[in-house]
């Protein structure tokens, strides 16, 4: 995807989102989500933050973590969720015309962190969000070769991961294979993907979520 395909992508995702957040009744925002200790609050805050962190905001709330990456992202997201939940909704929203990026990602990082939060959101609750087959198959891609925070190549070595709804496949190894949203939520650690997947290579999976 060039650049102008994410954006619009992303803006699609986004908009989707915020529909998705407005619906909800005010108790599914206290949930829990597929991040482990997250609230669907705190996911929700995350997202709405993404093109809000300026670089001195980002190095001070670092510091404030005591140079711990993970926790700062947690805690800034815990924090920013103290806000009203239509307020968040409205600020995922307005984010969708945006094209900003959070200090240190790279293009595709905002794509990806929109399509799996959405999930990260929808599964608890019983929500079916499908991703769009494109840019899923991209942050695949992206994901795979990246290391930090997820490290795919080294959790998932010994398999072959191979999309039955879209032409991808990565790694070497017993056969997981399913759609790419599940793949794509196994890349990223989240054992809800196990559900929507098959394969000789299944049953040896350790998730780290």
């Amino acid at each position: 995807m060039d650049q102008d395909e994410i954006w619009a992508a992303l803006a699609v995702e986004r908009r989707g989102l915020a529909d998705l957040m407005g619906a909800l009744p005010a108790g599914d925002w206290e949930r829990p989500s597929l991040c482990a200790g997250w609230r669907v609050r705190d996911v929700a805050a995350h997202l709405a933050l993404a093109t809000r962190a300026s670089i001195p905001w980002a190095l001070a709330a670092l510091v404030r973590a005591r140079g711990d990456a993970n926790r700062m992202i947690r805690d800034t997201a815990v924090r920013h969720a103290r806000l009203p939940v239509g307020e968040l909704t409205g600020q995922v929203r307005e984010s969708a015309a945006a094209h900003g990026r959070a200090p240190a990602t790279k293009p595709l990082d905002p794509l990806f962190d929109v399509l799996v939060h959405g999930q990260d959101i929808a599964v608890p609750l019983g929500i079916a969000r499908p991703m769009p087959l494109g840019p899923a198959r991209a942050c695949a891609d992206h994901i795979w070769s990246r290391g930090w925070p997820f490290y795919p190549q080294r959790r998932l070595r010994g398999l072959r991961l191979t999309a039955t709804d879209v032409d991808w496949s990565a790694g070497d190894g017993d056969v997981v294979e399913g759609p790419v949203q599940a793949l794509l939520l196994l890349l990223s650690g989240r054992p809800a993907a196990l559900a929507s997947l098959s394969g000789k290579g299944v049953a040896g999976l350790s998730l780290q979520a």
